[in-house]
């Protein structure tokens, strides 16, 4: 079962999973699927694994943990990604429990620095207090490179050449652009939109 990292050294081809949430429609759909890319560090694709999550709910950390958890890469991950820290809309995940779940730790990556406090004022205006709580509990963000990340089961120092390994072909490291553009495809027919 793998461990909760601490160490200072990365290895090249480190096993991370990058994940990300497919479209959806807001006005129509109550589920959305979420890809996982299992990527040997910023290079090769191993696998795929998917799950699905309620649109606005909050199942997103259960669900996640058990598609890891299920997986028969569980055992070789030694990071997981996650293309901000709500997928489905407004489903957060609890990236502390995520990580003591399944003893992987949990890098969340952003594009943009986030603008918390607008989120915390829609989730408020929607009585999801519980949400607003696990948006605070997140910890803080940090820059690193062009990106800004949350971390939880490891330090920044090592969660930094994480994301130095994995960003081989754009700034967004390579799982998550991964997962994607594998999500874009699936709904689409083919990947739209920036990755």
């Amino acid at each position: 079962m793998p461990e909760t990292s601490t160490c200072s050294m990365v290895k090249k081809q480190i096993r991370v999973l990058g994940i990300d949430d497919a479209h959806f429609d807001k006005f129509k759909d109550k589920e959305t699927l979420i890809i996982g890319a299992f990527f040997r560090g910023g290079e090769f694709i191993d696998g795929i694994v998917s799950t699905r999550v309620m649109v606005d709910g909050s199942d997103s950390t259960k669900k996640i943990t058990e598609m890891v958890k299920n997986s028969k890469f569980y055992p070789q991950i030694r990071a997981i990604m996650l293309d901000g820290i709500a997928v489905g809309g407004l489903n957060i995940v609890d990236i502390q429990r995520l990580n003591k779940a399944t003893k992987i730790p949990v890098i969340v990556v952003m594009r943009k620095y986030p603008h918390i406090s607008e989120m915390e004022n829609a989730l408020a205006k929607i009585s999801q207090k519980t949400k607003v709580s696990l948006l605070r509990k997140a910890g803080s963000i940090h820059k690193a490179g062009s990106i800004f990340i949350q971390v939880s089961g490891t330090d920044l120092e090592n969660a930094k050449q994480i994301i130095r390994i994995t960003c081989t072909h754009s700034l967004i490291p390579e799982p998550i652009r991964a997962a994607h553009l594998i999500a874009g495809g699936i709904i689409f027919g083919e990947s739209r939109g920036k990755a």
